[in-house]
């Protein structure tokens, strides 16, 4: 399957956001520390903090990685089928990003960083762009956007959470 918008990898460059797309960029502290990040780290990679958002994940491996398939359901009915596009595994940063495949009723790409800053404050970056592809995705308007940022803002809560635990 192809994806379905041009620019592929692009929210690798920070702050970019293609013609025609809307941009997301949300940044949520997790705590301190490299246990901390560590912990944050593994459970981006391996869909855990996905899976804690209640979301449904269905991955072609374990473990994020450049050109795994993965298909995520919404409320049990919506499929939004996405690839990986790159990954970033460095010792004070790590991640990935997803990229829209046919069928998500969205088209652009999202990306999950963690990183660990020279204090040692540990951080989730959820980025993206994108546009509706589906119908509604498009009649949802500004809302669509609201529940995007709605859902980056809880990516970085449960994080939160998994970290405290």
């Amino acid at each position: 399957m192809s994806f379905t918008y041009e620019e592929v990898g692009a929210t690798r460059r920070a702050g970019h956001c293609p013609p025609g797309f809307h941009p997301l960029h949300v940044r949520t502290r997790i705590g301190e520390g490299e246990a901390v990040f560590e912990r944050a780290a593994e459970a981006v990679r391996t869909w855990e903090m996905h899976r804690a958002l209640g979301v449904g994940v269905q991955a072609e491996a374990e473990r994020a990685a450049e050109g795994v398939g993965v298909t995520v359901t919404l409320a049990g009915v919506i499929k939004a089928p996405c690839r990986i596009v790159w990954t970033v595994d460095e010792p004070r940063r790590a991640g990935w990003a997803y990229g829209t495949l046919e069928g998500h009723p969205e088209c652009g790409e999202e990306a999950f960083v963690v990183d660990r800053t020279g204090d040692g404050t540990v951080w989730l970056t959820v980025s993206a762009f994108s546009k509706p592809a589906k119908w509604y995705a498009r009649a949802g308007g500004p809302a669509t956007r609201g529940l995007q940022h709605a859902y980056a803002r809880r990516c970085g809560k449960v994080l939160r959470d998994l970290c405290a635990a």
